[in-house]
């Protein structure tokens, strides 16, 4: 701590001054509420709604709504806020994010701001990582809500539409990030309004603020569709790697180094990239029969190639995927978890699959996408909550402008963090960390023992099974008994190895979890898992199985209570949960949580951190410096050494990569800031559109957009009109606006006519069209026409932009080479094609106006884009006559006869 932190206090000690006398006002009020009956706190609802509608604002009812909440919470389910959980709401209702250590019941706090801030009647979303926290909050912490006359809605995986639509319609909304994520953007692809089924982001409480916030953004959420790309270049170019030679290094140098060393392809161990090399280039040429790989007309050729010496040479099985149930599953690097219905995008997951013999599937094709980012951005207000935040402070004020207040614990932290040890060899930590198990296990003091990877536990696994010691392992292979297994990792002598920070969200108490042992019991007495669910929970049921499940489960949870506090005085006499991390994470923050799961609520505990010089971080990131100071020490193979000077040094490696990895993903909004400000703009478009807006006159300022450009496209010189191109402009309005007769002019008549005269006549004729149609088809059936084709227009220009915007980005970064920004370039290039992608569709929309045809029983009849004229149109004036076909000949918005499916001028016709 500096100086003047010690005479000013720190930043959050600072603010906290400022949050007490709010704190107090809510404590004040405990005596008024716990004198009232249920029926007059139930009340209390109703009024407070009152009150904001008389014009008092949310700080103004919070220390009642906060006293109401907490008595009601109190009298629901026996738990009352401390005072530091007030702290922690006042934080969380501010838009702020509240750093609570574990253990301090965060999934209490938050129910404080939801419920002040559910009281103006607009929806409040709370954020959870995965869908079991989010139907255990929902079912726990609702039975205050709805006790307090709210109601309660739950966003999981497969609900359909009307399930989510009535759940955004709730006071109170839990759900995972992802839902409400993927849930915008499918409002946003709908064609009618009342498809949709959000109602507007207004608050959202984010749990495990940092894992969602920070790590899981440099990931986009994207929706996509099957893609029409063939899957044989992939194993192709995988049968083609597997002949190549990998040669890795630490860190690239040079590019004269590169070409001398002995492999066909580099691997940047620290950057995570591959680059051919020019044996590598020569070897494919040869393989594929080409003369030069680097040939614009071989470019798909060398993606591919790129992505299966990508898929061989930096993704490892069990470390960054799975292979389960002949389907490759991504791993999520921070949490452990299979991240189910995820995919790499750029074909590196099918790159994946070829290497790993399953079915390749076809490329996906991206309809829509956003960031985390962004996403959150939207909410009128954010807040959230974690044990964990302050190494990531700037970038949460950075990207969401959210500070960081640390809340203080309700009881002094006993926790006990020894220093790191170093080895100098991998075998040799390992050995030292089965050792420090077996100490801690034969005295009975619990042992959690934290991996970076599947492949490392599995290690662990292994080497303790040949020691006989009885242990739990998970990981995400096991992800279904995850929260159950980390409940238990408290119990007197329990031995469990988990990925990272699995089973986060779930509470180690010491002794162990008397709710998942009473769980254990239902299935033994053969209850089924939605049973279980069912009377577990709090909803009220007449279902007399699922009340003898709950009266048993009652029963149960009280016996095994008494057995626990027992084991837990004996666990505390042996230390408390003793926690082993086996290597540091590139991130301090995911130490931090490591450590986090021992000492809470007062409880004693110790942490500990085993590495070796032969660690991803301390290989890639330490240096030379840490390897000579290892020396210097004097460390043999099998010799620990502690040192301040060593663990500063880790440290600094780390904050390095923490850096890194921030510039990537600020890398990442910076890109997705461009297509953002795009994506609000159409989608606010499509609000418009979907809210009934009347189209009839946007569609006809579209017609005489398209007309007027279309006439300066092909009309060029004002002056010389024998440059004119009138056979093009003839063509490109053939078969809904002109006919072959039209534009031809005799060479006086054409020195006559001006542009503006052509732009009048063709405005003219299309008006005039127009209402014909409008009169045919009815106007209330033309407005329903006119919505749903520029949607779909609209929809369809979009996805393509979208894959436009892609290939711009991946080329982006070679712009640096010339000394030019390659975000300001991506802006510039990219609202220039945004630009293209507005007339298209307006061009796209006016031409299906004029062709589209509906669906009726009668025989069908094709509509004359002109009435017949007995003049010919000697006069310059556009003549009137019907187009006439061939027999047997192919119109040009046909669909091609070929079978491609697309229209046959775009098609064969092109050749004609």
């Amino acid at each position: 701590m500096g100086i003047m932190q010690k005479i000013f206090g720190t930043y959050s000690e600072r603010e906290l001054k400022r949050i007490y006398p709010i704190q107090k006002k809510v404590l004040d009020l405990e005596e008024k509420y716990r004198a009232m009956s249920d029926e007059e706190l139930k009340a209390c609802t109703p009024a407070l709604k009152e009150r904001l509608a008389n014009g008092e604002t949310l700080d103004d009812i919070l220390p009642d709504a906060f006293a109401v909440c907490r008595e009601a919470a109190d009298r629901v389910l026996g738990m009352r806020h401390f005072p530091v959980q007030i702290i922690g709401g006042i934080v969380l209702h501010q838009g702020r994010i509240a750093e609570m250590r574990t253990g301090e019941g965060k999934t209490l706090v938050a129910t404080l701001p939801a419920y002040l801030n559910a009281l103006s009647g607009e929806g409040v979303h709370i954020v959870t990582v995965n869908d079991y926290l989010a139907k255990r909050d929902s079912e726990w912490m609702g039975k205050v809500y709805r006790f307090l006359g709210l109601r309660v809605g739950l966003i999981v995986h497969g609900l359909d539409n009307n399930q989510r639509r009535a759940a955004y319609r709730c006071d109170i909304t839990y759900g995972t990030n992802n839902e409400f994520g993927f849930d915008y953007l499918r409002d946003n692809m709908v064609i009618y309004k009342r498809e949709q089924v959000q109602r507007g982001h207004y608050y959202a409480i984010v749990d495990e603020v940092d894992s969602i916030l920070v790590d899981e953004a440099r990931t986009p959420l994207i929706i996509s569709g099957q893609g029409d790309k063939s899957t044989d270049l992939y194993q192709r170019a995988d049968k083609f790697a597997r002949t190549l030679k990998c040669f890795r290094v630490a860190e690239k140098d040079n590019k004269e180094e590169q070409d001398d060393v002995d492999g066909d392809y580099i691997v940047d161990e620290k950057a995570k990239t591959v680059t051919l090399t020019q044996s590598g280039v020569e070897k494919a040429e040869a393989y594929f029969g080409i003369e030069n790989l680097t040939d614009a007309d071989n470019m798909q050729l060398q993606h591919h190639i790129n992505q299966a010496i990508r898929a061989h040479g930096i993704m490892q099985r069990d470390v960054d995927y799975v292979v389960k149930d002949d389907e490759v599953i991504i791993v999520d690097e921070f949490t452990g978890r299979l991240m189910l219905g995820r995919r790499y995008n750029e074909g590196l997951h099918q790159a994946i699959e070829a290497k790993e013999g399953v079915k390749v599937e076809r490329e996906s094709k991206t309809l829509a996408t956003i960031t985390f980012q962004n996403f959150f951005r939207m909410y009128n207000k954010l807040s959230g909550m974690t044990g964990t935040a302050q190494t990531e402070a700037d970038e949460f004020m950075e990207i969401y402008k959210l500070d960081v207040i640390e809340i203080p614990t309700n009881r002094p932290i006993q926790r006990h963090d020894h220093a790191d040890v170093v080895y100098k060899t991998e075998q040799a930590k390992f050995n030292a960390v089965i050792e420090k198990i077996i100490e801690c296990h034969e005295k009975g003091q619990p042992v959690l023992v934290g991996t970076i990877s599947i492949e490392k536990s599995e290690l662990l696994s292994k080497m303790l099974a040949r020691h006989g010691v009885k242990h739990e392992v998970l990981n995400a292979k096991y992800h279904e008994k995850e929260a159950e297994i980390v409940a238990q990792a408290g119990k007197l002598g329990a031995v469990t190895i988990a990925t990272n920070m699995a089973g986060r969200g779930t509470d180690i108490m010491l002794g162990g979890n008397a709710e998942f042992m009473a769980k254990a019991e239902l299935r033994r007495a053969g209850y089924e898992d939605d049973v279980i669910s069912e009377a577990t929970g709090f909803a009220d049921t007449d279902d007399e199985q699922i009340n003898a499940a709950r009266k048993l489960f009652t029963e149960s949870m009280a016996a095994h209570k008494k057995v626990i506090d027992v084991e837990a005085e004996k666990v505390r006499e042996a230390g408390g949960l003793f926690i082993i991390g086996t290597e540091r994470h590139e991130s301090r923050r995911i130490d931090n949580q490591l450590r986090g799961r021992a000492g809470r609520q007062g409880d004693p505990g110790e942490t500990r951190f085993f590495m070796s010089l032969e660690d991803d971080l301390m290989r890639l990131f330490g240096g030379e410096r840490i390897q000579n100071m290892m020396t210097m020490l004097g460390a043999e193979d099998d010799m620990p050494i502690e040192a301040r000077i060593l663990t500063n040094s880790i440290e600094s490696a780390q904050m390095k990569v923490e850096a890194r990895n921030f510039g990537i993903r600020k890398s990442v909004l910076q890109f997705d800031d461009v297509m953002n400000r795009q994506r609000e703009i159409i989608y606010s478009q499509r609000a418009k559109v979907l809210d009934g807006e009347d189209l009839s006159s946007a569609v006809r300022t579209m017609v005489k957009e398209t007309i007027d450009d279309t006439v300066d496209r092909y009309l060029v010189d004002k002056e010389v009109h024998d440059h004119w191109n009138l056979t093009g402009l003839r063509d490109y309005f053939l078969g809904w606006l002109t006919v072959e007769q039209d534009l031809r002019f005799t060479t006086e008549q054409l020195a006559e006519v001006t542009d503006q005269q052509v732009k009048d006549m063709l405005n003219e004729r299309a008006m005039k069209i127009y209402e014909a149609r409008e009169k045919m088809f009815t106007p209330e059936i033309m407005r329903e026409v006119e919505r749903v084709v520029l949607l779909r227009v609209v929809d369809t220009k979009w996805m393509q932009h979208i894959d436009d915007m892609e290939e711009l980005k991946r080329g982006m970064y070679l712009r640096s080479y010339a000394q030019k920004d390659p975000v300001v370039e991506y802006r510039i290039e990219g609202f220039d094609m945004f630009d293209a992608m507005i007339e298209s569709i307006r061009e796209d929309t006016v031409r299906l106006m004029f062709t589209i045809q509906l669906r009726t029983n009668e025989e069908p009849k094709r509509e004359q884009v002109a009435k017949p004229s007995a003049e010919s149109g000697s006069d310059g004036s556009i003549p009137n006559q019907p187009a006439k076909r061939e027999p047997g000949k192919v119109g040009r918005n046909d669909p091609c006869p070929c079978g491609s499916g697309k229209k046959y001028k775009k098609c064969c016709g092109r050749q004609s």
